[in-house]
């Protein structure tokens, strides 16, 4: 009986200390994002949207040029990185558990996804910028797609192996091989997880600016020339704050509104897609 009423004490301040711990998260992170609403909607307007990035001093100007090009790097990256990223988290899943060459991809992964970006943008510099002589939203693509990449790698390998064995074996006893089983079951089975992972990257990349920095740059006015430095709000924003003028860190704080407001609209629309059918 004493046993049994220490293991009830001992569970009540764990769960309480858990939701303290909570608790506590939630609150700054609410605390955040109120004060990225309220800093943010300030600044919201219609020039916003349809006006050039403007020069120091200017009373008038907007972020266009900056949206559209984190539109662009953002796809590229995306597009860069979650194709290969899949491939490779179905090879350690399915085909590379035990094998040598998966235990050593996976390790590489690791090492990839604990990286920080300015790591990953100081090796795409030296690597595209160095030898190009220019800055390009090509490399800036690059970074952001090898920021991409560990994500989901991981994400596709963990959803694929909580994948039961016995959906696997039901196919092969069915005679599909083992390539159909992967597509047809056990990829479609995970798709939620996979899709989760591929928008977790999204929301790492969408931010990140010490990497653009090497790579991309930023550009003052519109272009969307893949091969010259284009204009980005990370960077953007990153200026803007740092700058002495009211006018620029308004713009600033709508431009940080503006990336919480998109991976919050992306993962909610992204959980809607992905949410299974209820049956009759």
């Amino acid at each position: 009986m004493e046993l049994h009423l220490r293991r009830k004490i001992v569970n009540r301040i764990a769960l309480g200390a858990s939701l303290a711990a909570m608790a506590v998260g939630l609150a700054f992170l609410g605390w955040i994002l109120w004060t990225v609403l309220a800093f943010g909607a300030a600044g919201l307007s219609v020039a916003l949207f349809t006006q050039m990035t403007p020069p120091p001093g200017a009373s008038e100007g907007g972020l266009l040029n900056a949206i559209v090009g984190s539109l662009i790097l953002v796809a590229l990256g995306t597009a860069a990185g979650t194709p290969i990223g899949i491939l490779a988290g179905i090879y350690l899943a399915e085909y590379g558990r035990r094998t040598l060459l998966g235990r050593v991809t996976r390790f590489v992964n690791d090492l990839l996804l604990s990286a920080p970006s300015i790591v990953i943008g100081l090796f795409v510099y030296a690597l595209i910028v160095a030898n190009t002589g220019k800055f390009s939203a090509w490399s800036g693509g690059v970074a952001l797609g090898l920021l991409v990449l560990p994500v989901v790698v991981r994400t596709t390998e963990n959803m694929l192996l909580l994948v039961p064995e016995t959906l696997r074996e039901a196919a092969f006893a069915l005679g599909a091989p083992k390539h159909v089983v992967i597509l047809r079951v056990t990829l479609r089975a995970a798709r939620a997880g996979v899709v989760t992972g591929v928008l977790l990257a999204v929301a790492r990349i969408a931010g990140e600016t010490a990497p653009l920095l090497f790579t991309a740059l930023s550009n003052q006015f519109w272009s969307l020339d893949l091969r010259e430095p284009m204009a980005n709000l990370p960077v953007t924003i990153f200026k803007f704050a740092m700058s002495p003028f009211e006018d620029w860190q308004r713009l600033a704080w709508a431009g940080v509104l503006l990336i919480t407001l998109g991976v919050l609209a992306l993962n909610t629309l992204a959980r809607i897609a992905v949410r299974p059918e209820k049956s009759n």
